[in-house]
């Protein structure tokens, strides 16, 4: 999985998924040769990597054991981890079609990874208690509907998703979006509590810890759910309850195109030529997970915005460990936490292949990115859970 050596990085993965969905054990060799895969040597599977355009090697028993040998040097910064099988994928998404692109539903399709879609019917009648890994797509937890109103209000496809909206809510029985989204985030915290992995990008990275920490405060002025907000709902904001962020304040204008001082998207001042963001190093021996997560064939990934760009380093709390950063702003772009039994991983932006994706922009083509080390982040998360864990150790 090093630069030189594989053409497609994407679909690795999905073969390393394929292999695991066909009961076969994998070893996920930690910052060897950029976190490459140790498969077993069948003819199916070295016809199945044929087909799909992935450079692989097959090697001795010998050197398998070399390799091994290798990597659990103590002076190494290697692992061998074991992959155990593969995990059932949700992703949270409207059943109809937005007008964006959702990069994890793309980068699936393209690494042939199964995965089912639910929504909030599914999540509030406990559905996700049949997955082992969730998606948030592009998404407003809040019920203000992705703040797009100052741009898109007059627009049809806008009318259009507030109208089913709030046709779905009254459906499942609530009077207002924010209600039952508020409901819908304490079903997914529930879940990851539980022992689930959620993985979520842009929008819905913020808006759903906002709309933790908000529950029983209403935040939406009128042109969202009928009526006024609660004049001192930032005093009443709970921190206590997000998983990642603490001591933000909360955008009031309806007109902005912002949820709150958690995003960084109007506060950087990065050009595009030198927007990137850079992969921290962990002790692949004492802190397997993060290593995991951050495999990659290059420690530098070029920045990409997004609703949600990245996040402002002061106010994510202290036992979320930032994975990704822009080191000249100091913002945050890749974090992962734990949440009672589960797991949890914020990804700022929303297409790493798209810098600046925009309402009707053209879908991200990953036939001309089969090597994005940008999407590999996102697909880490996708087999982090196959993984038989140990403990994190700092």
């Amino acid at each position: 999985m090093d630069a030189e050596s594989q053409k497609n990085h994407l679909k690795a993965y999905g073969i390393t998924y394929w292999t695991l969905n066909k009961e076969l054990k994998v070893k996920w060799l930690l910052n060897y040769r950029g976190g490459s895969f140790l498969l077993p040597d069948t003819d199916e599977i070295q016809r199945e990597c044929q087909i799909r355009g992935i450079s692989f090697e097959v090697i001795s028993n010998s050197k398998v054991e070399s390799i091994l040998e290798e990597i659990s040097s103590p002076s190494k910064n290697m692992e061998a981890v074991i992959l155990e099988k593969a995990p059932k994928i949700a992703v949270y998404t409207p059943k109809g079609k937005l007008p964006w692109d959702d990069a994890v539903t793309m980068v699936l399709k393209y690494a042939e990874i199964p995965y089912e879609t639910v929504y909030d019917e599914e999540v509030l009648n406990d559905g996700l208690l049949l997955f082992d890994w969730l998606h948030l797509h592009h998404e407003d937890f809040t019920g203000q509907y992705g703040k797009f109103y100052g741009a898109y209000r007059a627009a049809s496809w806008y009318i259009q998703e507030k109208k089913a909206a709030e046709a779905l809510a009254t459906k499942l029985g609530y009077n207002k979006v924010s209600q039952e989204k508020s409901d819908v985030a304490l079903k997914i915290r529930d879940y990851v509590v539980g022992g689930g992995f959620m993985f979520a990008m842009c929008s819905a990275t913020d808006s759903f810890d906002i709309a933790l920490s908000a529950e029983g405060v209403d935040i939406c002025e009128p042109m969202f759910d009928g009526d006024g907000s609660d004049p001192a709902y930032q005093n009443k904001i709970d921190y206590n309850k997000t998983f990642a962020f603490s001591n933000f304040t909360l955008e009031r204008s309806p007109i902005v195109y912002e949820f709150s001082s958690i995003d960084m998207t109007s506060k950087r001042r990065v050009p595009k030529t030198i927007d990137y963001f850079s992969l921290m190093e962990f002790s692949a021996k004492w802190d397997p997970i993060p290593t995991m997560l951050c495999q990659n064939h290059t420690a530098l990934v070029k920045g990409f915005m997004g609703q949600t760009t990245s996040f402002t380093r002061d106010e994510i709390k202290s036992n979320v460990l930032v994975m990704g950063e822009t080191k000249s702003n100091g913002e945050a772009k890749y974090i992962h936490g734990i949440k009672g039994k589960g797991f949890f991983t914020f990804y700022g932006g929303h297409d790493p292949e798209d810098y600046q994706h925009r309402v009707g922009d053209a879908k991200t083509e990953l036939d001309l990115h089969p090597t994005s080390p940008g999407y590999r982040l996102i697909l880490n998360n996708v087999l982090f859970p196959a993984a038989r864990k140990k403990k994190q150790k700092t």
